[in-house]
């Protein structure tokens, strides 16, 4: 028998046959992820967590800094003795330091399912309990989430479904793809995709006669079949191609005059930068020579390039990669100018989309109705950070930053909580993360597996995974709508996170105001009542619980594929911006006085650039195997490392020099930290430029050696704010340098448990 079920890179079947777990795409799915395949590892694999277990120094010595996490063996304990304990440390640290002393972490994407989602439920345990410092913005875009509200409106309303992929297979001529579209990254998205769409779509306007250009120094990172022009500039240097771009436009009249004036605001403090306006700029003003000297595409390929983007229906992204490093506003905000230049923005399958490509959400229709969800519960006090900023929130209480037009202090922490997600994956600078919670009182972790997150905390409760639990499964922008229901019991001892918070409610005292009075199955049909009668209020079959229950699934309406507000824009609808339009330039941005993020798009310089100690580019972008880190130990994930280590791609020119070849250990160094990888040499790459995907388990070569042998590049990438606007994440690109392994290379032990008593 098989039961309907769902993750984030797709929806699925799943039954036993001969003793094994036995899992299937979705029958819609006209081309499935390979990441599917990691699932059938997750339920019964040695690094499942299956008793709850405490670090032995907080167990005996009670809680304190300790820099033993990540170091010291953990107790297995009974559950009613350490949800007491904690209890009684939720208590205490309540009670002495107040709600802001509590970091609810549980930053991650967990489960696709929406009552067991784990941000969901510890953000409404803690907000009940008293209140606690909360995260804002993601790893994944916070530059971006910070920046676009302020120059094209509310983030999701001008990004998601404004050009869709029908779009661009029907209208676009001309895709100028910053970062690429890769499909290993729109495999995923939140909640479930029952339809990957994304390569057909491509093909479609291919066969159209669309052309790709993709900017990247990665040739993946377009498919190949839609034969795309690869234009492999330095990294970090895209918006200074993008202004040398606009610049043609401008110097050869070729940008429209009317959309600018019509439609956007602050052109012409951008239209003074592109002259030549500050210092260090010749006479040229920041020309297609100016652009090349920096991101090493010639001159005329730019000025050709220009006078392409000119000609027909052009759509100009930039990937959300783009973002994650330092000044990684500029690229985006860069990018949407050279749109408004072209004057399509609105237009089908024309102007500019953030992220398309990034995430499977992106590029459809939204749903008619709203999917089932659980209401975040407000929290009672207004303590918070960028997310990307937590090692500096737990290593320097008390001191200011600033974050979007404000001045803030970060919170004295003692106890952190995290649920459903691993700071060790998305997290930059490891070793300082470290060092930063050992800072704290207690660290506390739901996990189903033994990550390096689990492995440093205090307090280890084992989590269901979606396999073992109801649920169900749906994402804003996917019309299916999944009933996911279990597979198999829960392993060893392992509980859902909602009876984990139900159970620790109880002992402090607001057990049924947390539960509602309802198990998990009354949430479900209470949480699927809103959609049914959403559904019936617009005329739509509208099955009870029972019946989509029975069913397995159900297809929502899609909405209209009309473009959103950017379409409406071109009609006399205002944006929500400062001024109603796009920000081409922004005075408020301006207002804020940070000369890392000034009044319009502008090339900022690296503050650590190549040097002759680490010469070479690290790209550390999202894994083709896995999500993220999740299922490690499955066998996509397993089929892509070289003896269980994660693999690095090289230039050939750049091994060669350095006497490596295929298959080799290397050991990567930073001024953060070093790591070893499995050599792959390949022309794919630009010059000068490697490449370690991130996600590959945190492991540290021994206590007192912090040599990640495992391969994770965030051992070596820098924990800095993209800018002093957004603090967002920084992960994408270090510079490194590479060197072949020379001796007996160390046996990889990150999915095994670690010393438990």
């Amino acid at each position: 028998m098989t039961v309907s079920h769902s993750a984030h890179w797709g929806a699925f079947s799943a039954g036993w046959e001969d003793g094994e777990l036995r899992v299937a795409p979705h029958p819609r799915d006209p081309d499935p992820s390979p990441v599917l395949q990691n699932v059938p590892a997750a339920l019964r694999h040695r690094a499942r967590v299956a008793r709850p277990a405490v670090r032995r120094g907080w167990w005996e010595g009670g809680p304190g800094p300790s820099d033993r996490r990540g170091r010291e063996e953990f107790v297995e304990v009974g559950w009613d003795e350490v949800l007491d304990r904690l209890a009684a440390e939720l208590r205490r640290v309540y009670a002495d330091h107040g709600p802001t002393a509590v970091y609810g972490g549980s930053y991650g994407w967990a489960s696709a399912g929406r009552f067991h989602h784990a941000q969901s439920q510890i953000h409404r345990f803690l907000g009940m309990a008293g209140g606690y410092t909360q995260s804002v913005n993601t790893y994944s875009g916070g530059a971006a989430e910070v920046l676009i509200p302020h120059v094209l409106g509310p983030f999701d309303q001008v990004t998601r479904s404004v050009v869709t992929w029908e779009q661009v297979a029907a209208h676009t001529d001309t895709v100028l793809a910053f970062g690429g579209m890769a499909l290993k990254n729109s495999q995923i998205g939140p909640g479930g995709v029952s339809r990957h769409v994304e390569r057909g779509a491509m093909l479609a306007a291919r066969r159209r006669g669309a052309e790709f250009v993709l900017v990247s120094p990665l040739r993946p990172d377009l498919p190949p079949e839609v034969s795309p022009r690869w234009l492999a500039p330095e990294p970090g240097t895209d918006a200074a191609l993008m202004i040398g771009l606009a610049h043609t436009l401008w110097a050869e009249d070729l940008h429209d005059r009317a959309f600018l004036r019509d439609h956007c605001d602050g052109w012409e403090s951008y239209e003074a930068y592109l002259r030549g306006a500050g210092p260090g700029v010749g006479p040229g003003g920041r020309d297609a020579e100016w652009a090349s000297r920096i991101c090493g595409i010639p001159a005329d390929e730019i000025r050709a390039l220009a006078r392409r983007l000119a000609r027909g229906r052009t759509l100009v992204t930039v990937s959300q990669s783009l973002q994650r490093a330092e000044h990684g506003e500029q690229p985006v905000w860069a990018g949407l100018a050279l749109a408004a230049m072209l004057g399509q923005i609105g237009l089908p399958g024309g102007g500019f989309c953030y992220g398309l490509g990034s995430l499977a959400h992106y590029g459809r229709p939204r749903n008619a109705v709203p999917v089932p969800t659980l209401a975040r519960r407000p929290n009672p006090v207004r303590s918070y950070i960028p997310v990307a900023r937590v090692a500096d929130m737990l290593l320097n209480p008390g001191t200011a930053f600033s974050y979007n037009g404000s001045d803030l202090t970060y919170p004295e922490v003692t106890l952190v909580y995290w649920c459903g997600g691993n700071p060790f994956h998305h997290h930059q600078d490891l070793a300082r993360l470290r060092r930063a919670l050992a800072r704290v009182d207690t660290f506390v972790v739901h996990e189903s597996v033994w990550t390096a997150t689990a492995r440093h905390a205090d307090v280890v409760l084992p989590a269901t995974t979606t396999l073992e639990r109801e649920d169900i499964g749906a994402g804003g922008t996917d019309s299916l709508v999944v009933a996911m229901k279990p597979v198999a019991a829960p392993y060893g001892q392992a509980r859902d996170d909602h009876a984990i918070f139900a159970a620790l409610a109880d002992r402090l005292g607001f057990g049924e105001r947390f539960t509602e009075g309802r198990t998990p199955r009354e949430w479900l049909e209470h949480l699927w009542g809103r959609t049914e009668k959403a559904l019936a209020n617009k005329g739509f079959p509208a099955p009870t619980f029972d019946e989509f229950w029975a069913a397995g699934e159900h297809l929502l309406p899609e909405g209209p594929d009309d473009g959103g507000v950017l379409a409406a824009l071109r009609s006399g609808t205002a944006l929500h911006t400062e001024s109603g339009r796009v920000q081409v330039g922004s005075a408020r941005i301006a207002s804020f006085g940070y000369d890392d993020c000034p009044g319009h798009p502008a090339w900022l310089p690296p503050s650590e650039p190549p040097s002759a100690e680490f010469p070479l580019w690290l790209v550390a972008n999202q894994p083709s195997t896995r999500l993220h880190s999740q299922l490690d130990f499955g066998a996509t994930s397993r089929a892509g490392k070289v003896d269980g280590r994660e693999v690095v791609r090289i230039h050939p020119g750049d091994a060669s020099v350095r006497g490596i070849t295929e298959g080799d250990v290397v050991r990567l160094t930073s001024p953060r930290g070093a790591c070893l990888a499995a050599a792959r040499v390949t022309d794919e790459i630009r010059a000068g430029v490697v490449q370690l995907p991130t996600g590959a388990w945190y492991t540290p070569a021994s206590d007192e050696d912090p040599t990640c042998v495992h391969g994770n590049p965030n051992a070596l990438t820098r924990d800095v704010g993209s800018s002093r606007l957004a603090q967002g994440c920084t992960g994408q690109l270090t510079t490194v340098q590479v060197e072949r392994f020379t001796g007996e290379a160390p046996v990889v032990r990150a999915h095994e448990p670690p010393r438990l008593a």
